[in-house]
């Protein structure tokens, strides 16, 4: 009998949480670092870099050790977040924003972001911080759905322009002060709007290169300016969570925190994907599996750890079901994104808004592997892949993190079904794609290669 007690207290507090929702609608804040590894946060298994802030707000809700990003490099990783889209649908071709994409081109007006679903069901919403997603003036984040943004419009290694809206605030700004200014203009949208439902994103520049540490915070980590750029970052996400405390919102405001892909390749001294192979721009796990935490006091179970398969591409779907708004408008184009709530609320075995598989990209945009289950298939010949020159490579995930083991000969009809899987995921895409926005929209558009094992 001591034994029933406590599996009917789960499962009565299971439903507690999965019912729990306050009667307005909540706020969402999406926090999102910018070249931080999957192994960069202690709650993740750092031991280098110390992160109570995000340890803390793991602990207060849902800590994804499956979710990848929406790419595996920045420009085509914010599209995919935005709009719920593959970015091959949305016309990306390879490269970011002033790196093999032309700086007059970026995210097509009529794609439709989060914040503009958010803006048209009521919702105040706010950037702060990374834009990269077209700098031309069709392009920018006050035409995508934003009432305001104070952004910078590339890298903070392309750029020294910081912009509030449409007017030119600094130039050139101070790389080391960023984070913070990006935090307080922040709190003061929050301040400003918090009787009102509101969507804020929030998209660091931190630790993206160069990382020059805030002078408060220089020399505090245990690994160089890169830690002690992480080790800011995340009392900055502290300041965040105050200011909601501050204002009696805590409560009603769903958190996000997550990375918009893996480590730079330059920065990998001090960044880690461990215990995953692989850094950004490449399809191994390590390019795109990334820390996320969803926190939402009394809706979200506490101190939940979930390997449930999840994406950026699905949080569109995921927190429009959460506040209760529709995520589609009349004309919208197809999304790839799945409503994942029961993986955040602890129901990940639930068949509905289950997510089953995941396709993979390398940074100059060649299709290269796809997830299901645990099982993840290469079916491009890929460097440093063992035997996906020599065919299709299968790994198990769940036991081989660093993919080193290919089973593509013990599991043949296993490869074949995943192939055939792959090819009609990518159909789907190229089928219905948009293209790039833009003064090049209507130039050519270039074609990755076909993967070596699909042709």
């Amino acid at each position: 009998m001591r034994f029933i007690v406590p599996i009917v207290f789960a499962i009565i507090a299971a439903a507690t949480f999965a019912c729990a929702a306050p009667e307005s609608r909540p706020n969402v804040i999406v926090m999102m670092a910018d070249d931080l590894g999957y192994g960069d946060l202690s709650c993740y298994g750092s031991d280098k870099i110390k992160t109570p802030v995000l340890d803390e707000l793991a602990s207060s809700g849902v800590r994804l050790t499956s979710f990848y990003a929406g790419a595996t490099v920045c420009t085509p990783s914010r599209m995919a977040l935005l709009t719920g889209c593959y970015p091959t649908r949305l016309g990306w071709s390879g490269g970011v924003l002033g790196y093999k994409m032309k700086t007059d081109t970026g995210l097509a007006p009529e794609a439709r972001t989060m914040a503009e679903v958010f803006k048209d069901a009521g919702y105040r919403t706010a950037l702060c911080g990374k834009w990269h997603l077209g700098s031309s003036p069709d392009l920018v984040p006050n035409k995508q759905g934003f009432d305001q943004s104070f952004f910078i419009k590339m890298s903070n290694n392309q750029t020294k322009k910081l912009w509030r809206n449409d007017e030119l605030i600094a130039d050139p700004f101070d790389n080391r002060r960023l984070t913070e200014q990006f935090t307080q203009e922040a709190i003061g949208f929050i301040r400003a709007e918090s009787d009102e439902p509101f969507f804020l994103y929030l998209p660091f520049t931190a630790p993206h290169f160069p990382a020059q540490a805030h002078p408060d915070w220089k020399g505090k980590s245990n690994n160089g300016a890169y830690g002690d750029v992480v080790e800011e970052l995340d009392a900055r996400v502290g300041e965040i969570l105050a200011t909601l405390r501050e204002q009696k919102i805590e409560k009603n405001t769903l958190v996000v925190f997550l990375s918009d892909n893996g480590p730079e390749p330059g920065q990998k001294k001090f960044a880690t994907a461990a215990p995953y192979r692989g850094l950004k721009w490449s399809s191994l796990e390590g390019g795109t599996r990334v820390p996320c935490i969803v926190s939402w006091p009394g809706v979200v179970p506490p101190e939940t750890v979930s390997s449930g398969l999840t994406s950026a591409i699905d949080l569109l779907p995921t927190l429009a079901h959460a506040a209760g708004v529709t995520p589609k408008g009349e004309g919208s184009h197809p999304i790839d994104g799945l409503n994942v709530w029961n993986t955040l609320i602890g129901q990940a075995n639930s068949e509905q808004h289950a997510r089953k598989d995941l396709l993979y990209w390398e940074g100059w945009a060649a299709p290269q592997a796809i997830r299901v289950g645990n099982w993840k298939l290469y079916f491009d010949a890929v460097r440093d892949v063992p035997g996906s020159k020599a065919g299709p490579a299968l790994f198990d995930l769940a036991t081989d993190r660093a993919e080193e083991k290919n089973l593509s000969a013990e599991h043949p009809d296993r490869v074949a079904e995943m192939l055939a899987l792959a090819r009609k995921r990518l159909g789907a895409i190229e089928a219905d794609p948009i293209e790039l926005g833009g003064a090049d929209r209507a130039g050519k558009r270039l074609v990755p290669k076909t993967p070596r094992w699909l042709e």
